[in-house]
């Protein structure tokens, strides 16, 4: 099995409803996203999957989330926009673009802290 996997940024604010601490307080990250998929061939090219299409295929969801305030936009408007929430929402937008399986997608908060969100 060969895993590709890229990262890309979103800058954006949000506040974790219910928390009664700090994070419910309105705030920012630099959200970091690493998406990875999973292939058990490789193309005529001997690639799994192209580096460069895996980016162009992430890149509309992150626009989407990108300096925004999540609390306002959808799904997060109406679910917490927890990291564990926002790896769910992009592993699901991915897998709806993608021919080969997308194995996990993390979202890290800081340097220190991050989800990892598979289908399992």
């Amino acid at each position: 099995m060969y895993y590709v996997s890229v990262r890309r940024h979103f800058d954006s604010a949000h506040g974790l409803r219910g928390d009664e601490g700090k994070c419910e307080k309105f705030h920012g990250h630099r959200f970091e996203v690493v998406a990875r998929v999973a292939a058990s061939q490789l193309d005529r090219l001997g690639m799994a999957y192209d580096f460069r299409v895996l980016k162009k295929d992430l890149e509309p969801i992150i626009d989407r989330l990108d300096h925004t305030n999540l609390n306002e936009t959808p799904p997060f408007d109406e679910i917490n926009p927890s990291s564990e929430n926002i790896a769910r929402f992009i592993y699901d937008e991915l897998k709806k673009s993608l021919k080969v399986r997308v194995e996990s997608v993390e979202v890290w908060e800081s340097p220190d802290a991050w989800v990892t969100y598979e289908k399992g």
